[in-house]
C-alpha cells in the first residue's frame, strides 16, 4: 500500500484521547472536519527523540502555528490513551496538542505510515511523520527517512504553513 498523498482525504476511522472521565472515543471526522489541522506522529510515548525534541517542539511552537490559521494541533502514536494522556502531562501539553492514541494501528495502517519495529521489541509503531490537513484533506506530508528528525519538526511545519 502507498503512503498517503497530498490531496488524499484522510481515512475515516476511531481514536482515543484521555479526558478527566477516563480515555473517549474520538472520530477522525471530528478531529479533522472542518478544521485546519497539524498532525505529527512518532514512534512512542516517554522514547528519546519523541520527549526530547518532536513533542516539546510543538508546545513551544503552538502559538506561532495557531497564529497560522491552524485550528488544532495533534499528535499520534500507537500507545494507549492511558499512555498518550499521562505523557501528555509529563510533558506539559495542556491544551496546546490534542493527545491522540492510536493504540491498535488502525489509522496507522490506513495512512500506510506503520512502522515494523518487532525485531527491537517494539511492535507495530507509527513512521515519524507531520501533515497539514484542511478539512479532511491533506496538504502537506513530510515523514521521516531512516530515523532522521528533520521535516516533522514544528519548525519544518511551521514554515510550511
Amino acid at each position: 500500500m502507498m503512503a498517503i498523498q497530498v490531496g488524499d482525504k484522510v481515512p475515516s476511522t476511531t481514536l482515543q484521547h484521555m479526558t478527566d472521565s477516563g480515555p473517549a472515543d474520538i472520530s477522525t471526522d471530528e478531529v479533522f472536519g472542518g478544521k485546519k489541522v497539524v498532525l505529527f506522529a512518532l514512534p512512542g510515548a516517554f522514547t528519546p527523540t519523541c520527549s526530547a525534541k518532536h513533542l516539546p517542539g510543538f508546545v513551544q511552537q503552538a502559538e506561532a502555528i495557531r497564529a497560522k490559521g491552524v485550528d488544532t494541533i495533534a499528535c499520534l502514536s500507537v500507545n494507549d490513551a492511558f499512555v498518550m494522556g499521562a505523557w501528555g502531562k509529563d510533558q506539559g501539553v495542556e491544551d496546546k496538542v490534542l493527545m491522540l492514541a492510536d493504540g491498535s494501528a488502525v489509522f496507522t495502517k490506513a495512512l500506510g505510515l506503520e512502522l515494523d519495529l518487532d525485531n527491537r521489541g517494539f511492535g507495530l509503531r507509527s513512521q515519524r511523520y507531520a501533515m497539514i490537513v484542511d478539512d479532511g484533506v491533506v496538504t502537506a506530508v513530510n515523514v521521516e527517512q531512516g530515523g532522521a528528525f528533520e521535516v516533522s519538526s514544528a519548525e519544518a511545519i511551521l514554515a510550511a504553513l
